[in-house]
Order: structure tokens, then sequence, then C-alpha cells
């Protein structure tokens, strides 16, 4: 009962923001990306791919983020980055703000609940031609030109808050403009017939090469004997990708997503590799943003080095979404103008 009424309440949300006199409108053409479940759909990775892309093409691009997590909220808006030089800490951001502003060069990352004074004034001071939503999809209050939904198989039997991950109805899906799937072309095939969505794009994982974040990795042979060390929605894959490259796990630990490490729990992750013999610890790029600064300075824990195994999504065939998402574009150029 608790769930079909939260599902009710989603979706006369989501009917009452459907006029256009009761969303808030940029300038600039807006493109969202999020999904239905909590966590671990790959929402902040696939904007970062969707920022270089538009910043390829001739775009500038800006990030507009709710600062999920942060510690430390303020009211108005943050900038996290200027596109030049990072301006804020994750405490102050949250840890996806975070991230993508040490990626992406060139592209400036705003934070707060109101996602429409960001986007003022990335306009305004900023110059920005497009706007990015991460976890945008039921943010419904600002209209956006660009739903972009991803999904995965397995949210097909997924049941609604509180029960269940679910933040809105399967029904809900329709409103997206297109799907982007983890997953194969048979998932692909099998998500567009359940969810009623006829635009479907594959999203591929690449795993870079271990990346140094304290001294003593930069002159340590890696990996060694690993200690895999993961604070994220979905840490299988992350964990499957180490073995697939050659690393030998020696040991695993796993937190809570979102999870801010202390200096407590560096030291017993220390205590840990320690004890499984591994060489280097091995974690993941949003988990790094949540790490006690001093563990990139060695100032704490000179023990045993630290590392991240940084990852790239690529939205699939790259040449055929480029198309889309510009003709896309165009067409919600060619409606502002009309109006």
């Amino acid at each position: 009962m608790l769930s079909a009424t939260y599902g009710r309440a989603t979706e006369w949300r989501r009917a009452w923001y459907g006029r256009p006199d009761r969303v808030r409108r940029l300038d600039r053409p807006v493109i969202s990306v999020g999904n239905l479940v909590l966590g671990g759909s790959g929402k902040t990775p696939l904007v970062a791919a969707l920022a270089r892309l538009l910043s390829a093409a001739g775009e500038r691009p800006s990030i507009l983020s709710r600062g999920y997590g942060r510690q430390r909220a303020a009211d108005g808006v943050l900038v996290v980055s200027d596109g030049e030089q990072v301006l804020a800490e994750a405490a102050q951001a949250g840890d996806e703000p975070c991230m993508l502003a040490r990626a992406l060069a060139g592209v400036p990352v705003f934070v707060s609940p109101d996602r429409y004074l960001s986007g003022r004034l990335a306009e305004r001071r900023f110059g920005s031609t497009v706007h990015l939503l991460d976890d945008g999809f039921q943010h419904v209050r600002l209209a956006r030109d660009i739903d972009l939904l991803a999904v995965r198989a397995s949210d097909l039997g997924e049941r609604l808050l509180p029960f269940g991950r679910l933040r809105e109805p399967l029904s809900a899906a329709r409103a997206a403009d297109a799907l982007l799937v983890a997953g194969s072309d048979e998932d692909a095939g099998a998500l567009a017939r359940a969810l009623g969505v006829e635009t479907v794009f594959r999203v591929a994982a690449r795993y870079h090469p271990l990346r140094a974040i304290s001294p003593a990795a930069s002159s340590a042979g890696m990996p060694g004997r690993a200690l895999a060390v993961a604070g994220i929605a979905r840490p299988e894959p992350f964990l499957t990708a180490l073995r697939e490259r050659g690393v030998d796990v020696a040991g695993e630990m796993v937190f809570r997503d979102h999870h801010w490490f202390t200096a407590r729990d560096v030291e017993a992750i220390e205590r840990a590799a320690a004890a499984a013999g591994a060489d280097v610890v091995i974690t993941t790029e949003k988990d790094a943003a949540r790490l006690p600064a001093s563990v990139g300075r060695d100032l704490m824990s000179p023990r045993i080095p630290w590392a991240v195994l940084p990852l790239e999504l690529t939205i699939e065939p790259p040449e055929v979404f480029a198309a889309w998402l510009a003709g896309r574009l165009a067409a919600a150029r060619r409606r502002r103008v009309a109006a």
C-alpha cells in the first residue's frame, strides 16, 4: 500500500509539472541525464561523456548538479569549477560534482538545489550554450529539451520505494527521449519494448590504466597485490574490472554508497591491506573524492600507496548518437526562436 501511494504521488507530481506554465525554462537547451532507481546507473560518467562530446562539437556546456550527499551545504549557487580550476572541495560540493570538476577541463560545474538559478548564472557569467542536468529525470520543475534515461535490465524487477529502489513507476520512462542501456543489444531491445521508448543507445564501459593518488604509489610498482575499496551503489563492475585487468585482488572492503571516509577508515583500510599482504589500495574515482586530503599527501598513512581505476563511458554507436543529439539540439533552438 505504501509503495502504491508513493507511486501515485510521483505520477501526480510529474503530471502537475507537465504543463508548460508550471515549469521554469532556461534560455539555453537543457539535457537531463537520470534514472529510475536509486544509485548505480552510471549517470555521472554519462554526464562526463556528454560534456566531452558537446565540447568537441564547439558547444560550451555547463553541469548543473544538486550536490547530493554534500556535508556542508550552503545557500545559493556554489561554483565548483569555473572551467579552469576547481574552486570547492567535495565536502562543500558533493563527491560527484567534485569528480566532474576535476575530470573536465573547460566545463563549469555548479551545485544548487535550485538548478534554474545555476543555469542562469552559467548563461550570464560563463556563456554556457547548453546545460547538463546530472541526475535530472525527477527534477521536473525545470524544463528540459532532451531527457536521457540510464537503465539496466535489472530495473524491470525492482519495486517502488519504500520497499524497493524504484524512484518512479516504470511507466515514467515514456517521458524519456532515449534510453541509455548498460547491457547487450538484447537487453536494449527488451528494455525498449518493456518501457515503451523507441530510441535506444548502448553504453560501453572502458577502464583506463591505474592512476596513482599518493606519492608512494607514483614510485611503487603497481599493481602487485591489491586491496579493493569501494563505496558506490554497484561495486561489482569495479571489482570485476580489476580482476579482468589481471590485478591480484587480495581482499575487498565495500562501504555504503556516498560513504565519507574518515582518518579512522583509512587506518582500518591500511591495516586490512597489510593483513592481506597487499602492495596497494585501489579504489574508484568517485570514492577518491571522499578520501581525506592527507591520503594524497602521504601525511596520514605512508605505509601503503593508493591508486584509482578510472572509468570512461561511451554512448554507442558514437556517430549515430552524436548526429541524433545534434539534431535534437538544433530542434530545441528552432523552438526557442519561434517562441
